[in-house]
């Protein structure tokens, strides 16, 4: 299994003018344009845009994947919290009736 980058940055000329386009990795043989630009006049000016494009794209993803992790643990902190008082307090309940339930579905002859 080859890697490849999730994200990535191509530059193509049509017509006289450079289009600078962000793609994507959707699937292994799917690849989708996240952002585009049409118009440069040479290709250095694409190559920069789109640069500044990518950088952004996976600055915000960086962001975005911090503040996931950060609820993740919230959410399983207070998870484990509540399962501890919902521990404690099925022990401070247990009175020991467990016995009493066996009786009842003992069967005697």
């Amino acid at each position: 299994m080859t890697q490849q980058k999730k994200y990535g940055l191509r530059v193509i000329e049509a017509e006289g003018t450079w289009t600078a386009q962000v793609t994507r990795r959707m699937t292994a043989r799917k690849t989708v344009v996240s952002k585009s630009q049409k118009g440069f006049a040479t290709e250095a000016e694409a190559n920069e845009w789109g640069n500044k494009a990518l950088q952004e794209i996976v600055e915000n993803l960086m962001v975005r994947n911090e503040r996931r992790a950060k609820q993740r643990t919230e959410r399983n902190e207070a998870l484990a919290a509540k399962e501890a008082a919902a521990q404690e307090w099925r022990d401070a309940h247990d009175d020991g009736s467990d016995a009493d339930d066996q009786d009842i579905y003992s069967k005697e002859d």
